[in-house]
């Protein structure tokens, strides 16, 4: 598959802030309601900055992995809170092009709009492949939010600036919950959907699961 070239890779903080803050317009938070290909995508972090990126394409219906990528680079970015993106972007871009076949939607290890300036790595991935994207977070990030109740599929709001930025969501029974919030052509009950349906045992969505196994062992 192809990924826009919108941008040049930045090589400092508030050429990486422009950049978030031009794309975030490009953001459309409708979309459609069923996909049939699934990727998982995850960033494995290893030696000196050194990151291996995996993609892994499910079919929606089987819940069956039918294609993956890797792709191996450093991370030339500096960490810089609410700019993390940049240092997994170049690898996860890479990973996406060796890909034969188009997902219909991504399902990122990371946020969307929960995120300072509103772009997250599964935004910023949106718009850059056109695709539908969302993303999973494992901790809170922005905003506050109630305890959701314990049974799978029982969620709160995340609030940031009296705005509703995504969704803490139970998974499975008594389970932690995951941090879902949009990235790019999906509305937030579609991605509260989506997330739910693809976690068939555990408490990540099984698309993330494997990308996040196959970048640790891309071998």
């Amino acid at each position: 598959m192809q990924v826009k070239r919108l941008h040049p890779w930045p090589s400092d903080a508030a050429e990486a802030e422009a950049i978030q803050d031009r794309l975030r317009g490009h953001v459309e938070l409708t979309g459609p309601t069923t996909f049939t290909l699934v990727a998982g995508l995850d960033v494995h972090y290893h030696g000196d900055d050194q990151v291996t990126a995996a993609v892994v394409v499910f079919d929606a219906g089987s819940l069956e992995p039918v294609e993956q990528a890797v792709a191996r680079g450093r991370a030339a970015f500096p960490y810089v809170p609410g700019l993390f993106a940049f240092r997994e972007l170049p690898a996860l871009v890479e990973a996406l092009e060796l890909l034969t076949a188009t997902p219909d939607l991504l399902v990122c290890d990371g946020y969307g709009l929960a995120h300072p300036r509103g772009f997250g790595l599964a935004c910023h991935l949106g718009v850059l492949t056109g695709l539908p994207a969302l993303g999973v977070g494992k901790t809170p990030f922005i905003g506050t939010h109630e305890t959701p109740g314990p049974e799978p599929g029982d969620w709160t709001p995340i609030v940031h600036e009296d705005a509703t930025i995504g969704r803490a969501l139970r998974t499975q029974r008594d389970v932690k919950p995951v941090y879902v919030s949009q990235g790019h052509r999906i509305s937030l009950d579609t991605a509260t959907e989506q997330v739910l349906r693809l976690t068939s045992r555990f408490r990540l969505p099984d698309p993330i699961r494997h990308a996040d196994h196959l970048a640790r062992h891309p071998d």
